[in-house]
């Protein structure tokens, strides 16, 4: 659809100077970045999708509850972003304690080896930057590339496969158990407003086990960020993946986080995200079970305050039969935030006996915010078990009188109450060292309430 058409009069300018911006930025890449030629024609028709998308904006069906078009609102900003120098004591400080991981830190996207920990991966693992996959591991790269990420799914999708320079490569072969959980550290940091493409390309083979924690913090950003990131995950026969999302940004960071999973027969897919900071969040979740008897688990847990936005959207693709996926979110929201959950489910017409469940439970405390829920189902098989809810309120009257009752202060009563809200999510963590930590910054959120009556 021309761009014209999709776009209000008054935004014309801005929209065409936008994209005009990011037109520059592909030709400077077409022009100055060596690549192979399969790379180079991904990109050109990722660009092409793009300008026939356009940025979103409330009339897509998919953005409706959450335009992004104000990010890019008369404010300058540079897609050419460096990769910053930071002290290796500062980088440390956002390892998870006693996770005893193997970690692999990026900058802006970029692998810092230097500050990384992957000397002694198991026999056949590969952990590199696209660079390097592209010219040692071609044959496995190119057939997993943007194979399971459909650039005319998602403008920014096709924006970050068009403009991601480069990326985070793992490989896992068949019959491999990595041990120790991945502890991939993103750290993003600008000296003036950007708009960060970064990619990575996850590929586990048949029969291997691997489990991923990815944290996403920014780092002395003095000014406004955009970060689109896209993750790749393919999933082999008999494989079992834990992927595990943390996003703590502070309130310049703004944050569209794409991750497509394609999982093959009897494979075992679990995902939860975490999203506790940064002023506008937007997760893409998309996973196809693309052959008989895979399994998948998804769920989510957000806490926003002040003006912050966080939309959750979930796509399970039901191919084949005999398959299963549950889904629970759930969100707390404070003051004048805005939370978002768009899920959605597809049975096929060949996945009969397929079982499908989600759920969307989230808590209001304040008359400003705001909760935007929308599960769905679009079946086209008729020997399924499929189900989805969502509810919305407040703290229960009677819980808290219960607590009220027994000498604890209202404010400390509402934070047992959110915490014990929680739980469920928190315990679909099987690490055990990640669960501390993230349990230890959700008390430190729900602290708000707390604070909030003390300044009172």
């Amino acid at each position: 659809m021309p761009i014209e058409k999709m776009t209000p009069v008054k935004t014309l300018i801005e929209k065409i100077d936008n994209i005009a911006i990011f037109a520059t930025e592909f030709e400077r890449l077409k022009n100055t970045f060596p690549e192979n030629v399969f790379l180079k024609n991904i990109r050109t028709k990722a660009f092409e999708s793009f300008l026939n998308q356009g940025l979103p904006n409330k009339k897509n069906e998919e953005y409706k509850y959450a335009s992004p078009e104000k990010l890019f609102f008369k404010v300058p900003f540079d897609c050419q972003v460096s990769t910053e120098k930071i002290n290796q004591k500062e980088i440390e400080k956002y390892f998870i304690q006693n996770l005893n991981a193997t970690v692999v830190v990026t900058i802006n996207g970029s692998l810092s080896k230097e500050n990384s920990t992957f000397g002694n991966l198991p026999k056949g693992v590969i952990i590199c930057d696209f660079s390097e996959a592209i010219k040692q591991h071609s044959e496995i790269f190119e057939k997993h590339f943007s194979a399971s990420a459909d650039v005319n799914l998602d403008a920014f999708l096709a924006l970050n496969t068009a403009l991601a320079t480069n990326g985070l490569f793992i490989y896992v072969p068949e019959n491999t158990h990595f041990e120790k959980p991945l502890h991939l550290v993103n750290l993003l940091t600008a000296k003036k407003s950007a708009f960060l493409n970064t990619r990575n390309l996850i590929v586990i083979e048949n029969k291997s086990e691997l489990k991923i924690v990815e944290t996403f913090d920014t780092v002395d950003l003095p000014v406004k960020l955009i970060t689109n990131s896209v993750t790749e995950i393919s999933v082999g026969e008999n494989a079992h993946v834990q992927y595990y999302t943390i996003q703590k940004e502070c309130e310049n960071g703004n944050h569209i986080h794409a991750t497509h999973v394609q999982q093959q027969a009897n494979s075992h897919f679990d995902t939860n995200t975490i999203t506790l900071g940064g002023s506008w969040i937007r997760n893409n979740l998309n996973i196809a079970l693309n052959a008989k008897h895979c399994e998948t688990h998804l769920n989510g847990l957000f806490i926003t305050k002040e003006n912050q936005h966080v939309d959750n959207h979930t796509f399970v693709d039901h191919r084949q039969p005999n398959c299963e996926s549950r889904q629970l979110y759930k969100g707390i929201l404070y003051d004048k935030s805005i939370g978002v959950f768009n899920g959605k489910i597809m049975v096929r017409p060949d996945a009969q006996k397929t079982n499908a469940y989600q759920s969307s439970k989230n808590i209001l405390l304040s008359d400003d915010a705001t909760i935007n829920a929308k599960p769905q189902l679009e079946i086209y098989a008729n020997d399924v078990k499929c189900s989805h809810g969502t509810s919305t309120g407040r703290l229960a009257d009677e819980a808290l009188f219960y607590l009220r009752s027994r000498g604890i202060s209202e404010p400390t009563a509402k934070n047992l109450l959110m915490y014990a809200f929680t739980a469920d999510v928190l315990d679909t963590l099987k690490l055990e060292a990640l669960k501390t930590y993230v349990e230890t910054l959700v008390e430190k959120e729900l602290q708000h309430e707390l604070n909030k009556n003390d300044a009172n």
